[in-house]
């Protein structure tokens, strides 16, 4: 090995290095998404069963489905989240529109639909 090639290896190290942190990082992004499905899913579980109560109705559903996500999914992931409940009779049903957004180009913004639904309760 002569005096001059010895810097040859840092610039492909320095690419290999750079390329394979943002694959680290749109694998995280890929996993933080599924982190928010189950929150947003979970939310709407928990929405639905205060809401099914006998006593209770569209409003605690809403209301504790929005408790649900903002302690588990704040900050901008969270506002990429819009639910509904609707009484349907004898089901309450609670849907939630979501959209998150990838954190670098290569990585899509993910869209999807939840619905949960349980069986009110019978007024006593």
């Amino acid at each position: 090995m002569t005096r001059h090639e010895g810097g040859f290896i840092t610039a492909q190290y320095m690419a290999v290095a750079g390329f394979s942190l943002l694959f680290v990082v749109a694998l995280v992004n890929l996993v933080v998404f599924q982190y928010g499905r189950g929150v947003v899913r979970a939310a709407l579980d928990e929405g639905v069963r205060a809401g099914a109560r006998a006593t209770a109705g569209v409003a605690e559903c809403e209301a504790r489905a929005g408790d649900v996500l903002a302690d588990l999914l704040g900050g901008a992931m969270g506002t990429g989240v819009a639910l509904a409940c609707t009484d349907e009779g004898d089901t309450l049903r609670a849907t939630a529109d979501v959209v998150f957004v990838g954190w670098l180009p290569a990585v899509p913004d993910w869209a999807f639909t939840v619905e949960a639904a349980a069986v009110r309760e019978a007024v006593p």
